[in-house]
């Protein structure tokens, strides 16, 4: 069975079309090749080939040898993502974009469970992926570029859809791992008749000091007549390690597995209930989704100076609703609607002395109730027998009350806003056309809008010199061309986009919010996976992409500057992961992975960069009998001084360490 990862072009340094780096795609075996289903384009099971948008599929073969220990290494599989590690579980994510941080990170991507949202709209969180269950995870689907309009807010980059066994599906499966910097992880799987359920332990002595870490997850899939109740859980209590601060410090033995900030720390809990009900009547098929999400979350800021506490947490009720209708033999409706409705909080408060504008002291204490509702419907029309056309609409009205309790006013750099409500309405849609060249290959052709609210902390958690009412939705406007292969010889895709993004969010060398902002976004992606014969496969996926502010912005910081034309910070141009998979007989599986990380700046005004990295990991399991398994993983088998993430602020250049040369073993048994 073939299953279709991430692959991308890669430039190397070179001009855009230089070379091509085959990853991704994950094969159980060198059998003919079955068709990709997905289901997170249009909440619905639907053949890969009929969709007009960029899907990498990961699927449970290729996560239980993976065995991710954070959600990067199983999603760097995929073109056009790079998703940076951060300390503990905390993470940093890219999709056709730079590796966005702070509302942007948050809100320009959505997180998924088992199609429904990880967080509430308003209330997104840079590191949501850490509360999906990929221990358990049957495929995982990453959507790249604007969402289908049965997704809307935070669908601006992309999509990842996290998919747990639905009832009696799940594995009879146990397994215990140890590893370097004294890792335990152990995950159990079983499943009834009606029932799917799972739990997964890890303990985490951390690579770096004072950073470990435990968490536990869960999950539970049980069929009550013909609907699914699923749910999940996640905590994490972690010791968080900060940047390691200096020119090239990642390199420094001496100063890697240091911890300037042994006192941060992150306490986090999280719940997912949702109720999957499938209908049938009156022409209309679909399903209807209600459900209910509770995350508690508090943590210390140790990259701000002050190191303040915050402390945030919401509650939500919703459901979502999708049907289908069958027009004519060549006309097909579909339309939905979805509500959420939300209660959320945060406090900010800084113990330390005051330090610049960082004053000691309550910063922010406020409430937020939040309502988001978002009608959509798409027309797909089949024109000819090769032909098909598609049209799509979604409006999403949200509306916030806000209410602070604390004193409204400016305390430092911190601007308390007066009691308030605030009101969005966007629009998103989507025209696309695919078209079958023969039996095995296609084309399709798509424009989309994606656009996103602004996140509660944007609008409610301010600076001085800012003023709520300025601050608009972003928008982003995407062309996308694409080819798809599936034939005897193997599967490949080819996209290639051009995006513009407009009232970018983000914060400038100042330290101050910026609400204006505009982006250019251009590049190629390829995915493939490619039968040498019978035992031998060769997959991948590779991406080359420019990313550009559009705009200019004068700061006091003049060594950060930002003119129109200048690369984005933190937005490689290549990216690459390269597989060499080897299936001798149906008991010994060898996996060789190659990752490459291009060149990338990280300032705005492109005067500071990080000059990227490659690393080589190793996999092999053997079937010891019909029960038991062995794996061993190495990871960084060269043992490359690299950095997970590189950035520059305050004047200084500063890293999150990348691991040594790391090995695990992984004993797995059915029962």
């Amino acid at each position: 069975m073939f299953q279709e990862d991430g692959l991308s072009i890669e430039g190397w340094g070179r001009p855009f079309a230089a070379s091509v780096c085959f990853v991704g795609v994950t094969l159980a075996g060198p059998a003919a090749a079955t068709e990709t289903i997905v289901v997170a384009s249009e909440r619905r099971a639907i053949a890969l080939r009929d969709v007009a948008s960029s899907i990498s599929v990961l699927n449970e073969d290729e996560v239980l040898r993976v065995s991710p220990r954070a959600p990067a290494e199983l999603l760097n599989r995929a073109a056009g993502t790079f998703v940076q590690s951060g300390s503990g579980r905390e993470h940093l994510t890219a999709i056709r974009s730079p590796v966005l941080t702070g509302g942007a990170g948050a809100g320009s991507f959505l997180f998924l469970q088992d199609g429904v949202p990880l967080r509430a709209p308003g209330f997104a969180n840079i590191n949501a992926l850490f509360h999906a269950s990929f221990p358990f995870a049957q495929q995982v689907e990453i959507v790249r570029g604007p969402g289908d309009v049965a997704y809307g807010s935070n669908a601006l980059h992309g999509a990842i859809n996290v998919r747990t066994p639905d009832a009696g599906e799940a594995a009879n499966l146990a397994s215990l791992s140890y590893g370097s910097f004294q890792r335990t992880r152990a995950v159990v799987t079983g499943s009834t008749k009606r029932a799917s359920t799972g739990i997964s332990y890890l303990r985490d002595g951390g690579y770096r000091d004072n950073s470990g870490v435990d968490e536990f997850k869960s999950f539970s899939s049980i069929a009550l007549g013909n609907s699914t109740l699923r749910i999940t859980s996640h905590q994490l209590n972690q010791e968080t390690a900060g940047f390691v601060i200096g020119d090239n410090a990642y390199e420094e033995d001496e100063l890697r597995r240091t911890n300037p900030n042994p006192e941060a720390f992150r306490d986090v809990r999280h719940v997912l209930v949702s109720l999957e009900t499938p209908f049938d009547r009156g022409g209309w098929s679909g399903t209807v989704t209600p459900y209910v999400r509770w995350t508690d979350m508090e943590f210390l800021q140790h990259f701000l100076p002050g190191d303040a506490l915050e402390e945030n947490e919401h509650t939500s009720l919703g459901f979502q609703s999708t049907a289908f209708r069958q027009l004519t033999d060549r006309l097909e409706l579909t339309a939905g609607f979805d509500l959420d409705a939300t209660r959320g909080s945060l406090r900010e408060f800084q113990e330390n002395p005051t330090v610049f504008s960082f004053v000691q002291g309550l910063h922010y204490d406020y409430n937020v109730d939040a309502v988001e509702a978002a009608p959509f419907a798409r027309i797909s029309y089949q024109a000819t027998e090769k032909l098909r056309l598609q049209a799509g609409l979604r409006g999403t009205f949200t509306h916030y009350d806000y209410e602070t309790e604390a004193e409204p006013g400016t305390v430092g750099r911190f601007q308390r806003p007066d009691d308030r409500t605030d009101d969005f309405s966007v629009a998103t849609g989507k025209v696309a056309a695919l078209y079958d060249l023969s039996d095995e290959q296609s084309v399709y052709l798509s424009l989309a809008r994606g656009a996103r609210p602004p996140q509660t902390t944007e609008l409610y958690r301010i600076q001085i010199n800012q003023d709520v009412s300025d601050i608009e939705p972003e928008t982003l406007d995407s062309l996308e061309l694409g080819w798809r292969a599936d034939a005897g010889w193997g599967q490949m895709t080819i996209a290639g986009f051009a995006m513009k993004k407009e009232n970018v969010f983000f914060r400038d060398a100042d330290g101050f919010n910026v609400t204006d902002g505009e982006t250019t976004h251009i590049g190629v992606e390829i995915e493939a996976v490619l039968p040498i014969n019978d035992v031998l496969t060769i997959s991948g996926s590779g991406t080359y992409a420019e990313h550009r502010y559009d705009f200019d912005r004068v700061v006091g910081n003049t060594s950060e500057v930002i003119e129109d034309g200048d690369f984005v910070d933190t937005a490689p141009k290549t990216l690459a992961s390269a597989r060499l998979l080897y299936t001798p007989n149906d008991r010994f599986t060898f996996e060789a992975t190659y990752t490459h990380v291009g060149q990338y700046e990280t300032n705005a005004a492109n005067t500071v960069s990080y000059p990227g990295h490659d690393l080589l990991d190793l996999r092999a399991e053997i079937q010891l009998n019909d029960r038991v398994s062995i794996a061993g993983i190495a990871r960084n088998v060269t043992d490359q001084r690299y950095a997970r993430r590189a950035d520059f602020a305050f004047g200084n250049e500063r890293y999150f360490p990348g691991e040594e040369r790391a090995g695990e073993v992984v004993l797995r048994a059915r029962f």
